[in-house]
């Protein structure tokens, strides 16, 4: 069992290279053999042991050359630069998978496919999500640059609505399909347009996510 306790409630915006929907939430192979992906959280209330981390944000850009799973994968984490020296080792912790019961979530299965984690930037954090309208944005200065939108329908035009519901799932408990856009600089160049997005609210503790 994990020695210290944390708790995050919060919204996410994830964006990868796979076509809506995602198959690597299903258990299949990514859209086009790789796995490129963008993610922004806002914590609205949380902690790591005594440390608060209420309202504070977290970046991350990830690439695989091959499906998650399969592992060689190379990542670079943003932390809010408003997080002071013992937020910042506590959110380094619980996004390298520390302090988790192994498999319990997406940060500590990551933790254990990712062969290289450059070293992580301290930066401010511009992100925006609303979890039911299907939209985000979030902006690195210098490093990132994403957003989120619906999917439309391509006859009508109108927003089209569709879930994923993983009652057992590491990451969420449901989330919201959309689309999304993204263009990396620094360690990992990525470019990313009209694919799969997800928004979802966060739940999670050292023993997995709060179903």
């Amino acid at each position: 069992m994990p020695g210290v306790t944390w708790t995050i409630k919060g919204r996410q915006f994830s964006h990868c290279k796979c076509a809506y929907g995602c198959p690597c939430q299903f258990n299949a192979l990514p859209t086009k053999g790789y796995c490129t992906a963008v993610i922004g959280i806002e914590i609205d209330n949380g902690h790591h042991g005594e440390t608060p981390l209420d309202g504070l944000r977290v970046a991350a850009v990830a690439s695989f050359p091959g499906a998650l799973h399969e592992g060689h994968g190379v990542a670079t984490i943003v932390i809010d630069e408003r997080a002071n020296p013992a937020q910042r080792e506590a959110l380094l912790r619980i996004l390298s998978g520390q302090d988790t019961e192994p498999g319990a979530t997406i940060f500590q299965i990551l933790s254990t496919v990712l062969e290289k984690v450059h070293d992580p930037v301290f930066a401010p954090i511009d992100f925006e999500v609303d979890v039911e309208r299907r939209r985000a944005r979030l902006v690195v200065a210098d490093l990132i640059e994403a957003r989120g939108e619906p999917i439309l329908n391509p006859v009508t035009g109108a927003e089209t609505r569709a879930r994923i519901d993983l009652p057992q799932g590491f990451e969420y408990s449901i989330a919201e399909v959309g689309r999304g856009w993204a263009k990396t600089q620094g360690a990992i160049v990525l470019d990313m347009a009209d694919s799969h997005a997800h928004f979802c609210h966060l739940h999670m503790t050292q023993s997995g996510v709060v179903h």
